[in-house]
């Protein structure tokens, strides 16, 4: 059983990566007309990162490629994964492969954590439109207070795919429940030079490799 390639799940997949094509063209032709400065002043610092998230990028599918949306449908699924935590829901395309893949492996929860209250609103409806709705638990607000409470006692895969200046203090939070062998796949991650040096730091607990230069795959040894 593969639900992911079956209707209705991979048409709505493809009506989403269309849309995240559109929104995300339109977001860079914007950001084209800017000068480094303003560019700058738009993502925000370390310590600003709502800037970016509740303004700018509001309406922006800030979506993982396919290929990346396809490894964490594999991972899950080869792993027999039940518990998976995402940080960075957006418009939940990457939810949606997740969840796919454990309704195939009978049954489990995705956790996902969304900054953006209308982003929320929008992948909850996509989930009940998959028929996925009962497989997840979108979190609203900031992923340092929403994942940092009411977790599995384990987590099998992990999603990081937000804020990238927060990839290592959300690990923090999720190490504890990392069980031996979870994976980790951070998107983007080249942009948290932080996070990669923990993770790949020979006394780190962890095994890493960068996919592609961006996409970090981490195992917890």
């Amino acid at each position: 059983m593969n639900t992911l390639m079956t209707p209705p799940l991979s048409t709505l997949v493809e009506r989403m990566f269309a849309d995240a094509a559109e929104t995300q063209e339109a977001f860079r032709a914007e950001r084209a007309k800017l000068s480094p400065a303003e560019r700058a002043a738009r993502t925000g610092s370390s310590e600003d990162y709502k800037t970016l998230y509740l303004t700018y990028a509001k309406n922006v599918h800030l979506a993982v490629s396919r290929e990346t949306a396809t490894l964490l449908y594999m991972l899950v699924r080869s792993m027999k994964a039940r518990h998976v935590v995402e940080f960075g829901t957006s418009f939940g395309i990457s939810t949606l492969h997740i969840a796919a893949a454990l309704k195939d492996n009978g049954g489990g929860r995705v956790i996902g954590s969304e900054f953006e209250p209308s982003k929320v609103v929008r992948a909850r409806a996509t989930m009940a439109e998959a028929g996925l709705a009962d497989l997840v638990d979108i979190r609203e607000g900031d992923a340092l207070e929403t994942l940092s409470r009411d977790l599995p006692e384990t987590v099998h895969v992990v999603l990081l795919d937000g804020a990238k200046t927060l990839y290592a203090r959300v690990l923090s939070l999720l190490a504890p429940r990392l069980r031996s062998g979870a994976m980790i796949v951070a998107d983007n991650a080249d942009m948290c030079p932080e996070y990669v040096a923990i993770v790949r730091a020979p006394a780190s607990g962890y095994v890493s490799v960068s996919i592609g230069g961006e996409v970090e795959r981490t195992m917890k040894s």
